[in-house]
């Protein structure tokens, strides 16, 4: 067969196809298992060796022709077959966009605590949040007698015998100081979990961000430069900030610190009570009871500790009132963010 008779004829064919069908008896025709190209390349083991390279190279050249005029005429058909409208759509007309996700709030706010603190060089820690009573509890100092450790006011779980949702996020203190060797200055994220009653300011699912250092010589004035640092970074350098005296099974001494109201600047309003202050957190020294649960030598090592609600810091940021709009799932809500 000479290639250049097949050619003409390919030249000649690919015309005068004018349907589908048409088209693919001529695709078989060349390219098919017995087409034209197969008995060809079956013709090259008995051509001298001179003439096999040749050959080949032209086969291949034919076998490539054929597929781009097929490609070609293919297109040609589907643009045949397509209906009218498509010749009028405007192309400058906009598309459907896939709208993108994005952090939740509470996600971002989180991520905000955690890289102020981790530039102080604090490391990030997380832990399960089914944990032991004793992580829960009695390592971290509080006593049988203590309110939060009856039923009514954690969630304790049947099938397992001492555990229980999580209340706070300190049961990592107690994980890793056991773990880990001092010194440690550890920032703890995570779910925590409290059967209350839900309201425009209490879940029984909410976010706690847990911190502590322990060090020889750590004093009481550190941790308020910490926290005033903190405080300052999240929200704003012009804020001022106070300790109050308080009571916490874990820390001795403690205190709530408390920062002036962001909205009126400390004068008194709505969102402080009139008060001019606004509480942020609880904190303190940590407790040598503590030290002592871990192994730690509370006479030759000091610490602080303090724990944040994330939904009580978010709020306070974006002037929100209700704590259930974290988690109703509302883009209206969710989208200002």
């Amino acid at each position: 067969m000479d290639i250049n008779i097949i050619l003409a004829e390919i030249d000649l064919e690919i015309n005068n196809i004018n349907s589908p069908e048409n088209l693919e008896q001529f695709r078989l025709k060349y390219l098919g298992r017995k087409g034209i190209v197969a008995q060809l390349t079956a013709t090259i083991p008995t051509l001298s060796q001179g003439e096999r390279a040749s050959f080949g190279q032209q086969v291949n050249a034919l076998k490539n022709k054929l597929s781009l005029l097929l490609e070609e005429k293919q297109r040609g058909n589907s643009a045949n077959n397509s209906p009218r409208e498509s010749a009028s759509f405007d192309i400058g007309m906009p598309g459907i966009v896939q709208e993108l996700g994005h952090l939740h709030p509470l996600t971002q706010v989180t991520e905000e605590i955690c890289t102020i603190f981790n530039r102080m060089g604090f490391s990030i820690v997380e832990g399960p949040e089914i944990e032991s009573e004793y992580n829960n509890f009695t390592g971290l100092n509080i006593p049988l007698e203590h309110p939060s450790r009856e039923a009514f006011d954690t969630f304790y779980l049947k099938d397992y015998s001492k555990m229980l949702l999580r209340s706070h996020t300190s049961p990592v203190q107690v994980r890793a100081m056991k773990d880990r060797k001092v010194p440690l200055a550890i920032i703890v994220p995570g779910r925590v979990y409290r059967p209350d009653a839900v309201d425009a300011s209490h879940s029984f699912m909410f976010h706690q961000v847990e911190g502590f250092m322990v060090d020889k010589g750590i004093r009481f004035s550190d941790l308020k430069g910490v926290l005033e640092e903190f405080s300052k970074a999240i929200f704003g350098k012009d804020i001022k900030m106070r300790f109050r005296p308080h009571f916490f099974p874990f820390t001795e001494p403690s205190a709530e610190v408390d920062i002036s109201c962001i909205i009126c600047k400390g004068i008194g309003c709505s969102v402080c009570g009139r008060k001019g202050w606004l509480e942020i957190l609880g904190s303190g020294m940590i407790h040598p009871n503590v030290f002592n649960h871990v192994g730690i030598n509370s006479k030759e090592y000091t610490g602080f500790a303090f724990g944040m609600g994330v939904e009580r810091i978010a709020m306070l940021k974006y002037g929100i009132n209700d704590i259930r709009l974290f988690f109703e799932n509302d883009l209206r809500f969710l989208r200002q963010f």
